[in-house]
Formats: structure tokens, C-alpha cells, sequence
């Protein structure tokens, strides 16, 4: 068991690299099961989540807010149309939710400052993915779908929103090494080297199989 967190900054590959991680340790790929746990919870609706977008500094809501727009995946039907919740409620059960990941099936954890809500786990490795922004978009222009539009004005955005998110809720830089076990720029390794050095890294600390 055990817990791998992983910071990525836009076109830093996390999405890919994560499940691949999971894999080879068997420990599950927890990313969109995250967002639909905390919608679940709170009984958030898309229209809610909307009109809250509209009272919030630009960027930083729409992070919090994309994690109520899913389907609950655990099969329990619809969302609740209910009032959006605040920025806590939406901080406080995504870290609910990542404690009882922790403590239950463990696993590889994409984003959600994981490296800050999961600090004190003992048998967790907590790991930061980047790259300088030209090569990130390259990297994210491969990956991207054939009618996704990707310029380095999308890069930027995402990367002031998630650096937004570490800023307002905990007061920490995403950049800051001192977070993090393993702090790898994934633009300029292979894609294999970089999950190699992942999984070493979780072994050496105990996690997986």
C-alpha cells in the first residue's frame, strides 16, 4: 500500500505518468475519482457551480469548481442540486477524501496539494514534475486531442491557477523543493525514465507491491 503524490505543472505529463505509476506498484490512479468523491459529498450542480464562478477572482474558482462538475462515478446517480458550497467546504472534503484514500487503498494522487494535505503520512513519497514552458507545451500539443487547441496562453492560465490554488488555500508555492521526495523535469527525460525513477523512488520508501 502506500501513497504517491505528484505536483505537475501544466504539459509536465502528470496525467500520463500517474497511471502508469499506479500500475506497476498496483496501487490505484486516484485523479477524477476525487472530484466526483467531493461533488458527492457536498451535492454540488453544474448551474451552481456556474453562477459561482462569476464571485470569484478568475482562475483560482474555476479549479476549485471543476471538481463538482463530474459524474458521480460511484454510481449513486445524479448530484444534488443544491447551493455551491464555499473555497473551505471545497478545500476541507478534498482533503477528507485524500485522508481516506491514505488510510484505506492507498494510491497515486494527481494534484489536490497532495505534498501538503499528506505531509505527515508516513509511507507516502511526494513528488514534483516541471520543465521549462516551451517544453511543456510541446509536450502537451503531443498529448493533446486532435481538435484541442493549446498555445502558451492556455499553459499560463493553467499554470497562475494551480499555483493559485497551492497560494490561497495553503499558503505554499508549488515550486517550493523542500515539499517534495523527488522533484524531476519530465520535458527532458524519456516518459519511461521519468515513471522508472517514480517507482524506484515509492519502493525505496515502502510503497506498493
Amino acid at each position: 500500500m502506500g501513497i504517491v503524490t505528484i505536483s505537475a505543472s501544466y504539459g509536465a505529463l502528470g496525467s500520463q505518468i500517474g497511471p502508469e505509476v499506479a500500475e506497476i506498484l498496483g496501487l490505484p490512479f486516484v485523479d477524477r475519482a476525487i472530484p466526483a468523491s467531493v461533488a458527492h459529498k457536498l451535492g454540488v450542480s453544474l448551474d451552481d457551480a456556474e453562477a459561482k464562478d462569476e464571485t470569484v477572482a478568475s482562475g483560482l474558482w474555476r479549479v476549485i469548481s471543476s471538481m463538482a462538475l463530474l459524474p458521480d462515478l460511484s454510481g449513486a446517480g445524479p448530484l444534488a442540486a443544491t447551493p455551491a458550497p464555499d473555497e473551505r467546504a471545497f478545500r476541507e472534503k478534498t482533503e477528507q477524501v485524500l485522508h481516506e484514500v491514505a488510510a484505506s487503498t492507498g494510491g497515486v494522487i494527481l494534484g489536490r496539494a497532495g505534498a501538503v494535505v499528506l505531509a505527515d503520512i508516513p509511507d507516502a513519497l511526494h513528488v514534483r514534475l516541471d520543465g521549462p514552458a516551451d517544453a511543456r507545451l510541446a509536450r502537451a500539443q503531443e498529448y493533446a486531442e486532435p481538435d484541442e487547441r493549446i498555445d502558451m496562453s492556455i499553459l499560463r492560465e493553467n499554470d497562475a491557477a494551480r499555483i493559485a490554488y497551492w497560494r490561497h488555500f495553503y499558503r505554499r508555492d508549488a515550486h517550493d523543493c523542500r515539499q517534495y521526495h523527488l522533484v524531476v523535469d519530465s520535458t527532458a527525460l524519456p516518459r519511461n525514465t521519468v515513471v522508472d525513477l517514480i517507482v524506484t523512488a515509492a519502493r525505496s520508501r515502502g510503497v506498493g507491491q
